[in-house]
């Protein structure tokens, strides 16, 4: 049985299903006994039309649930018959499904557990992995979001840019188990993709294509950081980057910009250079004044001060550095940098020092402990 394709089955069965008036919940489970019957059936002959078979399983299946609860139940499904088999809805359910998911009720992390589940096809056990907690844990967490979900009919899609910022959050996890998070977010983001002309959508998925091009060159083999200006460009996937580049443009044409749109343009800039020292700086720091009248993020205001230092100077971006909160992640390293190129020696190791005692990761603890020695040494 084809594993892949059983998964990228599953969530599009789902979506018919929510769509017509199942309970998230129980269409799920529903869904989930159709791939049952389909791992056990279709080895000896395969439909002609499997995503037909399995709507037509499942929907029969969570029928038979509704009835034997319905005691219980005070409302009927939105549907008076069965789906005839082979036949399925055309429309794409993948943005219905994604807004879903990503319900403003839900919390940041039961919304990335619930997209990973019901639109990435992951196990729970995968999940879970993937986020270093206990399966049990991850299925506490995924139970409870399907019941937050549950009882809401929804016939049209919900807020695109809640979707984006779960599968930004997808993303910025990166490798953490057996799942490639970052790789399934991309692939969620070009389902998505296929299904709106929003342009913060194709903006997203650039970002993140130009963020994970480079991917090969941030780590050492031996897992040591390795910054920006350090990488081995050779290594970046120029293929990726030129998508990336090519679906940033078909955005910007649209004369729409968004948050997404700007990161990634700044990306670009990156990405363009042959050396740190030969990027535009100054472009760069346009787009991030393009993001400040978009976000009032306190992470841009911090990229931002280094942007101000590259083309301003150093002294310019630690007085652009006073305007970020003290208590933001990573704002010591960017100050310990800044206060380098100042030739500020003493003030920079004191600054590694703090933010490697403030770093959440052993990598970027290691990265700044180091830099932080090797100005003491000198």
């Amino acid at each position: 049985m084809n594993e892949p394709f059983l998964r990228d089955l599953s969530p599009q069965v789902l979506g018919v299903l929510v769509r017509r008036g199942g309970d998230f919940a129980a269409a799920e489970d529903a869904v989930q006994e159709a791939l049952v019957e389909a791992v056990r059936r279709w080895p000896d002959a395969m439909p002609d039309d499997p995503k037909g078979w399995l709507v037509t399983v499942a929907w029969r299946k969570l029928i038979d649930a509704r009835r034997s609860e319905s005691s219980r139940q005070q409302r009927e499904l939105r549907v008076h018959g069965e789906p005839s088999p082979g036949q399925t809805e055309q429309a794409d359910d993948t943005l219905l499904l994604l807004t879903r998911c990503c319900h403003p009720a839900l919390t940041p992390a039961s919304a990335v557990a619930l997209t990973l589940r019901a639109v990435g096809g992951l196990t729970t056990a995968q999940i879970a992995r993937a986020f270093l907690v206990p399966e049990a844990t991850m299925a506490q967490r995924i139970s409870r979001a399907k019941r937050t979900v549950s009882g809401e009919r929804f016939g049209q899609p919900g807020d695109v840019h809640a979707v984006l910022r779960v599968l930004y959050l997808v993303f910025n996890e990166g490798f953490t188990g057996e799942v490639d998070l970052a790789e399934e977010a991309i692939r969620l983001t070009r389902q998505l993709a296929a299904t709106t002309d929003d342009p913060e959508v194709s903006g997203l998925l650039a970002l993140m294509l130009l963020h994970h091009a480079r991917r090969a060159a941030r780590r050492t083999p031996r897992g040591d950081l390795v910054p920006l200006a350090e990488q081995d460009r050779g290594l970046w996937d120029t293929v990726m980057i030129a998508e990336g580049v090519e679906r940033l443009q078909r955005a910007l044409s649209r004369d729409r910009l968004g948050e997404y749109q700007a990161q990634a343009a700044i990306a670009a800039l990156h990405c363009d250079a042959r050396t740190t020292a030969e990027t535009d700086w100054a472009q760069v720091l346009e787009w991030y004044d393009e993001l400040a009248r978009l976000s009032d993020s306190p992470v841009m205001a911090l990229n931002r001060a280094v942007a101000v230092g590259e083309v301003d100077g150093p002294l310019a971006g630690l007085r652009a550095l006073d305007a970020v909160d003290p208590g933001i992640p990573r704002r010591d390293a960017v100050a310990a940098y800044l206060h380098e190129k100042a030739g500020n020696r003493a003030d920079a190791a004191r600054l590694y020092a703090a933010a490697a005692l403030a770093a959440d990761n052993a990598a970027e603890r290691t990265h700044l402990t180091k830099q932080a020695a090797r100005l003491n040494r000198g």
